[in-house]
């Protein structure tokens, strides 16, 4: 586990990991529950850095059953979804909390919004530098290199950390 970063305090069974316990990864995401050979196995609970958890049961490792609920406590559902979607655009805090006034715009469900670095992207778990395609962490801390397919994605659909006009443009 030191070669990784993580961390363990629970059971060992014949120096396994094994029982119930608390498992830290690197990326400060904790799992709480039951392990079985080293693995997630039987009811446990994944929480996030963004303080999000994930509430499933596990089976040598895969979820086989679960729910996942966002930091501002709305619970994900694969079906009937009414959260932002083509016929409600609002955010879950302005579901909950009511619209601002007219005029004053709510740009993330986060309120104030993250400021995003320039030249950067806000991805949902972290910023993106197109020019090197790393994603970090909102602590600046390494996630990921981007591929192809997420790259097109962020730049097609997240929030940019510079202003740029959009609309009419008069001809000088």
């Amino acid at each position: 586990m030191e070669v990784t970063g993580s961390t363990y305090l629970g059971d060992y069974v014949h120096g396994r990991i094994e029982g119930k316990g608390r498992y830290t990864l690197p990326t400060e995401t904790k799992y709480n529950g039951k392990m079985k050979d080293g693995m997630f196995h039987g009811k446990g609970t994944l929480y996030f850095p963004n303080r999000s958890k994930y509430e499933g049961i596990w089976d040598c490792g895969i979820s086989k059953e679960g729910k996942y609920t966002f930091a501002d406590g709305l619970e994900f559902k694969d079906k009937k979804w009414h959260y932002c979607d083509g016929y409600d655009r609002r955010f879950y805090t302005e579901i909950c909390s009511g619209l601002k006034p007219a005029g004053i715009s709510q740009l993330t469900n986060l309120d104030p919004p993250r400021t995003i670095p320039t030249g950067c992207y806000d991805c949902g778990d972290g910023f993106y530098n197109p020019n090197t395609r790393v994603v970090i962490d909102y602590k600046l801390r390494f996630l990921r290199n981007a591929d192809d397919d997420e790259h097109e994605w962020i730049i097609r659909t997240c929030r940019k950390g510079w202003d740029e006009i959009t609309g009419y443009k008069p001809k000088h």
